[in-house]
């Protein structure tokens, strides 16, 4: 994920990140705005992603931009907004999914996404600019759902949930119901 800092209080934090290699947390607005409002109450998914820093490049002294790689799952456990605007959590990492192969039934979920990465790959996309990098672990039910989870236009809630289930096989379940739902995929 490619992303721009120039706000104060992410200038200091991803300055931060960067420097010790500490990865920060990137969760869902839920409700409220980025930009703060006065008196707008902003809440928050509370399942989220840990992201290191890949690249780094201070193009201005006010402006970063950043190439971030999502790892860990996390569940907030609290968190405290800050003067400067920026919230803070006491987090608890969840499990790694458990490699779980993507089964007959669950194919075109599998074959639907292999058929978007080809056409992104078609359309020239450089490796920063894809959605997601190699490798493309498209027999495992938690990555391929995970994949869809981030390309559809989901709502916040519905996004919050698949990435809260311990079961890859569950969630790939979920996905392929939306995708059918969607016109995506057809039923096999």
């Amino acid at each position: 994920m490619p992303l721009k800092i120039f706000e104060v209080r992410y200038l200091d934090m991803v300055k931060a990140c960067f420097r010790d290699h500490k990865p920060f947390g990137i969760v869902t607005i839920a409700q409220g705005n980025e930009v703060r409002k006065p008196n707008e109450a902003v809440t928050f998914s509370q399942v989220g992603t840990l992201a290191s820093i890949e690249q780094f490049e201070a193009v201005q002294p006010s402006l970063f931009v950043i190439q971030c790689l999502g790892k860990l799952r996390f569940k907030i456990i609290s968190s405290e907004l800050h003067k400067n605007g920026l919230w803070e959590a006491q987090i608890q990492t969840l499990e790694d999914d458990v490699h779980m192969p993507v089964p007959d039934e669950l194919q075109s979920a599998s074959q639907s996404l292999k058929k978007v990465i080809e056409s992104l790959v078609d359309q020239g996309l450089t490796k920063e600019q894809m959605p997601f990098s190699k490798p493309f672990a498209l027999n495992d039910c938690g990555w391929v759902a995970n994949r869809w989870s981030e390309l559809l236009p989901l709502p916040p809630g519905q996004k919050e949930h698949l990435l809260g289930l311990d079961n890859p096989r569950l969630r790939l379940d979920l996905v392929s119901e939306l995708l059918q739902e969607m016109g995506i995929m057809q039923d096999e």
